[in-house]
């Protein structure tokens, strides 16, 4: 008599499936999840024409690009994700889980999967529609666009997943997110650039955890990026990757806190 087995792939997807019903019906995880950063965009091209861009060899396009696919990464992936991993952890779900077959990497990306989609999806439709509506053209490096992209999706899973495990309720997400949320918004190049900051203030906000997807991003459509000046980023990038893995692992909670 032979036994049915599973794959790793084969359970993350089914439980993918059952994630994306279950966000379907959450109406206000889902609206700021696929509209709010649609609108985002149009706020920070108010306030990015006010700035002297042509001095920093900048222009609206490649200032709005990378920030509208930014506002994806924050709102359909981070924001949305703790929302997720906070009411399944909640509601037992998680519990549940760990009691079959999934290991706990499988639990964490399965859930992620349709956020992490979300984001990619949206991501396109921005940069399409900035390519079109600002005249931006193609990106002169696509590799860093790559690059940043899966950056910071995989920062703001396990930024995600941290958050919630000091978030209450799925009510109490919206305060536990602001910090990343504003800071990232904020400093980390997407309503303003770095080129326009000081020196000083540009060297801290390039620690950030979403400034190197960012500057990965702008860099890719500038092409005034060399490859030496993208290790940078990119090591900050990969070493906010370990940490939210090693914090994960230290104080994700699986269980509902009391």
């Amino acid at each position: 008599m032979s036994t049915a087995t599973t794959t790793p792939a084969g359970r993350m997807a089914a439980l993918a499936r059952a994630e994306l019903t279950l966000l379907g019906r959450s109406r206000g995880t889902l609206f700021a999840a696929l509209f709010v950063p649609l609108i985002l965009p149009f706020s920070a091209r108010e306030a990015v024409k006010q700035m002297d861009l042509a001095e920093v060899g900048l222009t609206l396009g490649t200032v709005i690009l990378p920030a509208s696919i930014g506002f994806s990464l924050l709102y359909a992936v981070y924001a949305t994700l703790v929302s997720v991993y906070t009411a399944r952890r909640e509601e037992l779900v998680l519990k549940r889980l760990r009691t079959g077959e999934l290991r706990d990497r499988e639990i964490l990306a399965g859930a992620a999967l349709p956020a992490v989609s979300t984001g990619l999806a949206q991501s396109a439709v921005l940069a399409v529609g900035c390519v079109v509506l600002l005249d931006v053209g193609a990106p002169r490096a696509p590799h860093l666009a790559v690059l940043g992209l899966l950056l910071g999706l995989v920062v703001c899973v396990s930024l995600a997943a941290v958050t919630s495990s000091f978030t209450r309720s799925v009510e109490s997400a919206q305060v536990t997110t602001l910090p990343v949320t504003f800071l990232s918004m904020i400093f980390s190049g997407m309503f303003i650039p770095l080129e326009v900051l000081p020196d000083r203030m540009a060297s801290v906000c390039e620690l950030l955890p979403l400034t190197p997807a960012i500057t990965l991003m702008r860099g890719a459509w500038t092409g005034e990026l060399s490859a030496y000046e993208a290790i940078g980023p990119l090591v900050t990038g990969l070493a906010w990757t370990a940490l939210g893995v090693f914090a994960v692992q230290r104080w994700f909670r699986w269980e509902p806190r009391r």
